[in-house]
């Protein structure tokens, strides 16, 4: 039986791969050997393993690593979902809602965003359903008001205006009784006059502090309750202890010899409630990037129907729909040229100013401009699967990561509301137990802080104290340190085709020692050309490109199409081709004519018995010059050289000698014999080269990189890459145009040009700044301010104020982000 106060949970794996009962044996046998396990029972027949285990000593991953340690599998269905939460009003509210959703049997990883007020879900659908988040939100205080994606943009843009709008009334209407609590008190606190006597005075205070209170505040008393009924405490409940315990002071002031705060009370509340005002607003500024993104979609289109044109709402554009998009005019959704030529403004997606031409047969992307050609576009992705769509979902989940550095601000959080609670206690307590220590402390300070009087009442003066920690105290600017400038930073990426996926990225990039580049598309344009020809014995050029462009015609391999579109461009024939293979990383062969034919490298030509050596001095000039040269040979002679050069971009001389002005080393992988990838390297700057790396070798090369020297990054174009991008420390994966969804890359660029990689990595470094300045104002704000409270030094007006004042702050440094210059020095005007 479990001992009390152990936390366990119960999972279904569902397992791959076990053909017996002694499979199932086996896996069922490892699992109960693992420490944390209670119980395992694996039933072959279903596939699935039944364990219940304790989370606080293994997790549902270490559960799914000891299965695989024997052989088998797990299959994880995995889904993900944003919740808009409602009710939130701090960010113990957020650590309590994410707490509930991580201990759920079902859910991988969850993460709460105070500051968007949203939650970013990795369940297992066959578990959870989205109506069970509804039940895990109720319990713990709050609510799900909904689910992203579900709603239509224009009713959340109005759900937020009015939650501004809310709040300034309540800031409004709260002002309007305090000002004349405030003018009220100011005859009686400076020259001690109480008009027109003590007792109306005293009467008046109470009354006009009741709508501050329990109408224009009453929410923040209701949230409290509900914090407190559920077993959590947040920040409303401080605010509402402090507040009420000020108030209660009113009424006793007739029964007691007690100071009459009642009047402070609503001064905290109005301070508290200005506070919430400015927060919302700024929290909109902060996230204003999404709705930005949103706002740039087209709302209509015209389409082609039966010859004519018409008009139709976005939402009833469908894919084969052939849009007509005239100068000036907005590409409605995703699609391909079908008529026309024009450039394009693609500057929303990408960040690039200068505008792209487009022609028949391009891809165009929704929301981009068509400046100066009418064209003809067919709708190729509509609704969720648009470039823009994937963009704001991107944005979103990036929004819901966390970055390591928060995890200990978290931990403080998920404690801080209760430990003030305690310290508020304990003040009470050594106040009324040592008076003279602390009214010595006041009297050596009131002749510099106007509100200390050490005079009053030893009741009075611990109240006073209490009140001013209760609501001093701020896990608010904790809270929101983090996330804030992570909206801020992930949406002005995405303003500059520079897509946060995962939060943790930023704090890793900053310790990346060297970037390592694919070449072939990465440095490259990709899009390699016939150069060179060199022919021997006895064979022409026109032989010699005409057979190699045969056997290539089977190859998908870019260096091969370059090859086939060579022959093309002279007008030769293709021959037929018969049992063609690729030999990986070494070139191609097929049967021509009944004759063995092979493309590719100087090994694979000695591998066939065939010696290069007669062609070695025109290979070595070649590859000097950065091109690859590849043999050709019929039976078992040579025929010659074919020679391809792929461009560099035209940014990439200019971003690698400005990533190295970054502190930035540089490195280079490709299959590329040595000699010619060391020519590209020295054209563009390249520091370290490692050539001649099979496909699938790529991730052994990348780790012996990061054994080397240490944090790297990768660059690469993110599928042939994608487990090289893995496995590097941040994956930055290149896409081009709408091809974004790239899931193996911590960071995707929607340019195709290495300056976005500039952007990436100033913009990360910017953003940490940014959460590391908010986390440093945040503790050492709650680090001197509390020690003065438990002193009695801090007025509680003063200290809400500050309170305030201290979330605000950390708000508007990251809305600050935005002045930060992330474009590369080279396309600054």
């Amino acid at each position: 039986m479990a001992g009390k106060g152990i936390d366990l949970k119960k999972v279904t794996l569902r397992l791959e791969g076990m053909s017996c009962a002694s499979c199932a044996q086996t896996v069922e046998k490892a699992l109960n050997k693992a420490k944390g396990v209670h119980q395992a029972q694996v039933n072959f027949a279903a596939e699935k393993a039944y364990v219940e285990y304790e989370s606080s000593i293994i997790d549902e991953r270490k559960l799914a690593e000891i299965v695989r340690a024997t052989g088998y599998d797990v299959k994880e269905e995995r889904e993900k979902v944003i919740l808009k939460i409602g009710g939130m009003t701090c960010a113990s509210c957020a650590a309590a809602v994410e707490k509930a959703l991580n201990k759920t049997d079902g859910v991988y990883e969850a993460g709460v965003n105070i500051a968007s007020e949203k939650g970013t879900v990795e369940y297992d659908p066959s578990v959870l359903s989205r109506e069970d988040f509804n039940e895990i939100v109720t319990a713990t205080g709050y609510e799900v008001v909904g689910f992203e994606g579900d709603e239509t943009t224009s009713s959340d843009e109005e759900k937020d205006l009015k939650k501004v709008q809310d709040a300034q009334n309540k800031m409004w209407g709260t002002w309007v009784f305090t000002i004349p609590i405030i003018l009220w008190m100011i005859p009686e606190m400076v020259w001690g006059i109480a008009w027109p006597n003590m007792v109306i005075f005293d009467l008046g205070m109470i009354i006009l502090a009741i709508p501050p209170l329990f109408i224009y505040g009453r929410k923040t008393f209701i949230t409290a309750y509900r914090a407190v009924s559920h077993g959590s405490a947040n920040m409303d409940v401080l605010i509402a202890i402090g507040t009420g315990a000020a108030f209660l002071t009113g009424p006793a002031v007739f029964f007691t010899p007690i100071a009459n705060y009642a009047g402070v009370s609503a001064m905290i509340m109005a301070f508290h409630l200005t506070g919430r005002y400015i927060e919302e607003t700024a929290k909109g500024r902060a996230s204003q990037a999404i709705k930005k993104l949103l706002e740039l979609g087209a709302k209509t289109a015209t389409i082609i129907v039966d010859g004519e044109e018409k008009e139709v709402a976005i939402e009833d554009v469908q894919p084969g729909n052939i849009m007509l998009i005239k100068p000036g005019e907005k590409i409605p959704t995703d699609g391909e040229i079908v008529e026309g030529k024009t450039t394009v403004d693609e500057s929303m997606a990408t960040g690039e100013s200068m505008p792209i031409e487009r022609t028949i047969g391009d891809e165009v992307i929704g929301a981009t401009v068509n400046q100066n050609g009418m064209i003809k576009v067919k709708a190729t992705k509509v609704g969720k699967d648009t470039f823009l769509s994937q963009v704001v979902k991107m944005v979103e989940e990036a929004q819901g990561t966390k970055v390591p550095i928060q995890e200990f601000a978290d931990r403080i959080t998920g404690i801080f509301v209760p430990t003030v609670l305690i310290i508020a206690a304990v003040t009470f307590i050594l106040w009324l137990l040592f008076p003279d220590i602390f009214r010595s402390v006041g009297f050596w300070a009131q002749s510099f802080l106007p509100w200390v009087n050490p005079t009053l009442g030893v009741f009075t003066l611990a109240i006073f104290a209490t009140i001013a920690v209760l609501v001093i105290a701020c896990p608010c600017a904790l809270g929101l340190a983090t996330p804030t400038a992570l909206m801020v930073g992930s949406g002005i990426g995405a303003e500059n085709g520079v897509l946060i996926r995962k939060g943790e990225a930023i704090q890793i990039m900053k310790d990346v020692h060297t970037i390592v580049f694919d070449k072939t598309g990465t440095i490259t344009k990709g899009k390699p050309e016939v150069t060179d020809l060199v022919t021997v014995n006895g064979s022409s050029e026109e032989e010699l490109l005409q057979l190699a462009a045969s056997v290539e015609s089977g190859s998908e391999h870019p260096l091969g199409v370059a090859i086939v579109n060579g022959a093309r461009d002279r007008e030769l024939e293709l021959k037929a081709i018969e049992d063609f293979g690729a030999v990986t990383g070494k070139g191609v062969k097929a049967k021509i004519d009944g004759k063995d034919i092979l493309v590719g490298s100087r090994r694979l030509m000695e591998e066939t018995g065939i010696d290069p050596g007669e062609l070695e001095n025109e290979m070595v000039r070649l590859e000097e010059e950065a091109k690859t040269a590849m043999l050709v040979a019929s039976e078992d002679k040579l025929l010659g050289i074919v020679a391809v050069a792929d461009a560099l971009k035209e940014d990439s001389v200019n971003a690698i000698h400005e990533l190295k002005k970054l502190g930035l080393e540089t490195a280079m992988i490709t299959g590329d014999n040595e000699r010619t990838a060391k020519a590209i390297a020295k054209e563009v700057g390249i520091d370290h080269v490692v050539a001649e790396v099979l496909p699938d070798g790529k991730v052994d090369e990348v780790m012996k990189l990061q054994d080397e020297f240490g944090i790297i990054a990768m660059v690469g174009d993110g599928i042939n890459d994608a487990p090289a991008l893995t496995q590097a420390n941040v994956g930055i994966a290149i896409g081009t145009g709408t091809d974004i969804a790239i899931e193996s890359s911590d960071i995707t660029l929607v340019r195709g040009d290495l300056s976005a990689v500039i952007t990436a990595v100033k913009l990360s470094r910017a953003t940490f700044r940014k959460i590391k300045q908010n986390l440093f104002w945040a503790f050492i704000y709650n680090t001197i301010a509390i020690p003065f409270a438990i002193l009695g030094l801090l007025h509680p007006v003063i200290a809400e104020i500050a309170m305030a004042t201290s979330s605000i702050s950390v708000i508007t440094n990251a809305n600050m982000l935005r002045r930060v210059d992330v474009k590369p020095s080279y396309e600054q005007d």
